[in-house]
């Protein structure tokens, strides 16, 4: 099956954005895909705001990005931007790295009215750096993810709509995959 990498802005594993991306890599694992996430936060502060793509962690990041078959941009919605931690992370991949990429941005907030943030500040930014064949993205209300506390998990209703999303990013991933040619 297809490479999948997450992009997490989640500032925490236990964060709604972080319990959204652990029901995505599994939903994508459980249909057979390969699936590395990287938890920006997780990567070295120093090199990612001084944007040393040389540095080994940055560049191993980058380079699972260059190589996917798909990606997934999670990030919580902060006054109607997605997080600054994702946004630290793209702005270090060359432009045009996501031609050919099946995108999928994926965002939680507190209203409806944060979704403006796929639309009007991730979507640009993904489609600056190449990405031709990305879906309009999905957003999950934070109290459709039950807080950890509760279990950490996506609501069944919100589940099934993300699913959903992840079943048509499949199909996307599926036919954006460019065939091998035959040399004879």
């Amino acid at each position: 099956m297809a490479s999948v990498v997450i992009i997490s802005g989640s500032p925490s594993a236990s964060a709604r954005a972080g319990i959204l991306v652990a029901h995505a890599e599994v939903e994508l694992r459980r249909a057979g895909h390969r699936v590395h996430t990287i938890a920006v936060r997780d990567l070295p502060t120093v090199a990612l705001l001084s944007e040393d793509v040389d540095h080994p962690e940055i560049r191993a990041a980058l380079d699972l990005v260059a190589c996917a078959d798909g990606l997934v941009v999670a990030s919580p919605v902060y006054r109607a931007a997605y997080s600054g931690l994702v946004k630290s992370l793209l702005d270090l991949l060359p432009s045009g790295v996501l031609e050919s990429i099946a995108v999928l941005p994926l965002a939680n907030g507190g209203t409806q009215g944060h979704i403006v943030a796929i639309d009007f500040a991730l979507l640009p930014l993904l489609r600056a750096l190449g990405a031709d064949d990305v879906l309009p993205g999905h957003f999950v209300l934070d109290r459709m993810i039950a807080a950890p506390e509760e279990g950490g998990f996506v609501r069944p209703l919100a589940a099934v709509a993300l699913n959903e999303t992840l079943s048509e990013f499949a199909r996307l991933m599926a036919a954006t995959r460019l065939p091998v040619a035959l040399t004879g």
